[in-house]
């Protein structure tokens, strides 16, 4: 409880101190008022320094000491100046997303616009979640600059672009200045495939090794043994002539021709005992399996029917249906 509250205390703290805001569609421009600056470890050190100038200086009445001294805080103060200029004004627009599988990286592409006529150099970005921003770029006078964040994936759906923080330091090092932005992105998360793969199912005119496959009248060569492969379709011949042991891999005769056996990857049809999310991961091991065995399939899943068809679009819509499955109002 206690935890719980202190939790919801600092994030209101920080929306209203650091202005934090939700996403932020369309063109992101960093006013000044965004722009937050504090001294560093070697800024504080340096007022150290100047304070120690300073006292030396009226001790012993050191014209030239003064001199140096306020000379010296007046380069400070343009670093502090400067830095934060070098945020200021900066455009921020969110990229594309590609979809991904549950446990792989999804990769946010943000640009970074420089309309004014100064170059900024060194600005770092990164997930604010993730500590410290570890990607830097230099954005010239002009032009524009992506820069890529990777953020990781546990569930199938869509994931949200996390805050972005922004930091600087340019040009001494004396203040970190830093802002921060909501892209408005969000990346597909397909359900993870099932691991090991299993075999393709089959329906209709089911070839009699129980799988999918394509016609048996021709053969048409050798390839890499595919999960689902019937044993007496292996090519014993070529696999004798290599040995396992020493990097030899089984393969397995392809045959081209025939009648085509019908290939319908059915939610319905999974046992009623098997887990949700273990269906969906087995249903995108399927998709998968059939794109990469080139094989028409229909996909079945609730309201949604595609197929039988091969391809992109085809494998787009059915992994789409996966990941959203009982969460289409999801956003």
């Amino acid at each position: 409880m206690t935890g719980a509250l202190q939790s919801l205390y600092r994030k209101g703290r920080d929306k209203w101190l650091f202005q934090l805001r939700d996403s932020e569609p369309g063109t992101v421009t960093l006013t000044m008022r965004r722009v937050f600056i504090l001294p560093t470890r070697a800024g504080i050190a340096f007022a150290l320094l100047l304070l120690v100038m300073l006292i030396g200086a009226l001790n012993y009445n050191l014209g030239l000491g003064f001199a140096l001294t306020f000379f010296t805080a007046a380069c400070a103060v343009a670093d502090m100046y400067l830095t934060a200029k070098n945020l200021a004004l900066l455009q921020l627009v969110a990229g594309r997303a590609q979809p991904v599988f549950a446990g792989e990286e999804a990769q946010f592409e943000l640009h970074i616009l420089n309309r004014g006529k100064q170059d900024r150099f060194a600005v770092w970005l990164g997930f604010q979640a993730d500590g410290e921003p570890r990607q830097v770029t230099d954005i010239a006078a002009g032009a524009d600059s992506a820069v890529r964040l990777s953020a990781a994936t546990r569930a199938r759906g869509w994931l949200a672009a996390p805050r972005v923080r922004l930091v600087t330091r340019f040009p001494l090092g004396l203040f970190r200045a830093w802002s921060y932005w909501r892209p408005d992105a969000k990346v597909l998360v397909y359900p993870a495939p099932e691991s090991p793969p299993q075999p393709l199912p089959s329906s209709g005119a089911a070839s009699e090794d129980g799988h999918g496959t394509v016609g048996l009248d021709n053969f048409a060569g050798i390839r890499s043994y595919q999960a689902g492969d019937p044993l007496k379709h292996l090519a014993w011949r070529q696999i004798a002539r290599h040995d396992p042991a020493l990097g030899g891999q089984l393969v397995t005769k392809h045959f081209e021709g025939g009648a085509v056996a019908e290939l319908t990857l059915d939610f319905a049809a999974l046992p009623l005992q098997m887990d949700l999310e273990q269906k969906l991961s087995r249903m995108a091991g399927w998709v998968l399996a059939a794109e990469q065995r080139a094989l028409p399939y229909t996909f079945r899943l609730a309201q949604h029917e595609y197929g039988p068809a091969l391809g992109d679009a085809h494998r787009a819509a059915c992994l789409r249906a996966l990941a959203l499955f009982g969460r289409e109002g999801a956003q």
